[in-house]
């Protein structure tokens, strides 16, 4: 009579979706969790300025320079409109552009990274030739100069920012394209014959997206700061209310001879508040999806030495 051993069967893990891994990260990690909470009441707030606003946008409520009460609780800017009504119209411009670029940025970086990564070779070196040339470009000085050239206006604000910060992921996504195109099954597809497109839409950019996301959240917080700069320096559209725009009104209006704070500090806090949540988000997607990045810490007060021999626990 002979006995049949059976295998024990290993139950696999649940494939979780890389929606579920960004929701996790956010929600086990306290500064994704902080700097998404942020950036959604922000967001919220400046979807929401034509109904939660309390004033109009171009309507003077009070005197020039008002001080903060409680029917203006950050005060009147130079022609005696409500902060509050400012900033939330101000956020709404500024996420817009610095969404926008961004999108045109990855646009172009992911592009430029997978095929320099992908195909290697000639096309590699000039691509990345190109990048280097971009990279050691000073970005606001250029930007200042296109903007000048170009003219204020919106959609250059957006294009400018966006094909200047494009260089950074192209070289992250490149290092991770040509790592992913080295793998089994990627070399198995190209020995069946699949072609390129093919390789790159099914096998190397799945691969790629979660670096690639991480990327884009950190590209949004220097997109609106570049933003915020060209506006201040008076290089924005003039006749939309970003928060660089509100800056740039409060300083040429002697905001800060006179007193008046409340002009300045509220739209340059929101700015950083800003920056900082998309930083916080960023940077625990990027650890949480880059496996790279995971490095194992020493901690001071887990070390010590082994025993001597002969000396028992007693000696260090």
């Amino acid at each position: 009579m002979s006995v049949v051993l059976q295998e024990p069967v290993l139950q696999e893990a649940p494939i979780r979706s890389r929606r579920g891994i960004v929701l996790e990260t956010i929600r086990r990690r306290p500064s994704a969790a902080i700097g998404a909470t942020l950036l959604v009441l922000v967001l919220l707030g400046a979807v929401l300025a034509p109904v939660l606003a309390p004033y109009d946008l171009h309507k003077q409520v009070g005197p020039v320079f008002g001080h903060p009460s409680w029917s203006h609780p950050l005060g009147l800017d130079d022609g005696g409109i409500d902060m509050v009504t400012l900033l939330m119209w101000g956020a709404r411009i500024s996420l817009v552009v610095g969404f926008a670029a961004t999108l045109v940025s990855m646009l172009i970086g992911g592009t430029v990274g997978v095929a320099a990564g992908y195909f290697g070779g000639k096309t590699d070196t000039i691509l990345m030739r190109i990048t280097d040339y971009f990279l050691v470009i000073p970005d606001v000085p250029l930007m200042i100069i296109v903007a000048a050239i170009w003219g204020p206006s919106l959609l250059h604000i957006v294009v400018v920012i966006g094909i200047l910060l494009w260089t950074s992921t192209a070289r992250v996504i490149r290092a991770q394209v040509k790592s992913v195109r080295e793998r089994v099954y990627v070399k198995r597809a190209q020995a069946i014959g699949a072609g390129h497109a093919r390789i790159v839409l099914r096998h190397v950019l799945p691969q790629v997206a979660p670096l690639l996301i991480a990327n884009t959240v950190l590209t949004i917080a220097v997109a609106i700061f570049d933003e915020t700069a060209l506006s201040f320096l008076g290089l924005g559209d003039p006749s939309r209310i970003s928060l660089g725009k509100v800056i740039e009104n409060a300083f040429q209006r002697a905001a800060i001879s006179t007193g008046a704070w409340w002009a300045i500090v509220p739209p340059g806090a929101l700015v950083a508040l800003i920056i900082l949540s998309c930083s916080l988000i960023g940077q625990a997607l990027e650890d949480a999806l880059n496996p790279r990045l995971r490095v194992a810490h020493l901690s001071a007060r887990r070390f010590r030495l082994r025993p001597l021999v002969g000396r028992g626990s007693e000696a260090l």
